[in-house]
């Protein structure tokens, strides 16, 4: 399957349309039986990573990123002088949780910890925080 779109340059592109059961039969289901009980850790060392291939300019570019990634709607909730707090949720989101409770975000959290100490040039880490209404909370908190 396949969906006609446009680029943020404006150029026409064909963006896959990949049923999201086999992305989900990977990550909530396979790897964590292979990489055990390491699996969060594992995750959010290769959310920096993945950080590093794929640096932004700004936080605006995050919501692009996430849609981008298959990994849902990020979007700031709340800003503090060393600390952001995000909202991670849409249906990717609630249908992981869904399928497993204790589904890991940190995948995403260590991409937005390693995102966020590039843009700010301060040491700084991610914490999967709370999960309300299957959204979830990650909050990044950097040093002064």
């Amino acid at each position: 399957m396949s969906n006609d779109t446009k680029n943020q340059n404006g150029v026409e592109t064909e963006e896959l349309l990949i049923p999201s059961f086999g992305y989900e039969l990977l990550r909530d289901f396979l790897l964590p039986d292979i990489l055990g009980k390491d699996y969060s850790q594992l995750l959010y060392w290769s959310g920096k990573q993945v950080a590093r291939k794929f640096p932004i300019e700004s936080t605006e570019e995050l919501p692009s990123f996430f849609h981008e990634a298959g990994w849902g709607l990020i979007e700031i909730v709340e800003e503090k002088k060393t600390e952001l707090k995000f909202k991670l949720s849409g249906e990717i989101v609630t249908r992981r949780i869904e399928l497993q409770k204790d589904a890991s975000f940190q995948l995403e959290a260590g991409f937005l910890a390693e995102q966020i100490q590039r843009l700010k040039q301060k040491t700084a880490e991610a914490v999967e925080e709370e999960r309300k209404r299957k959204t979830i909370y990650i909050t990044v908190q950097w040093d002064k």
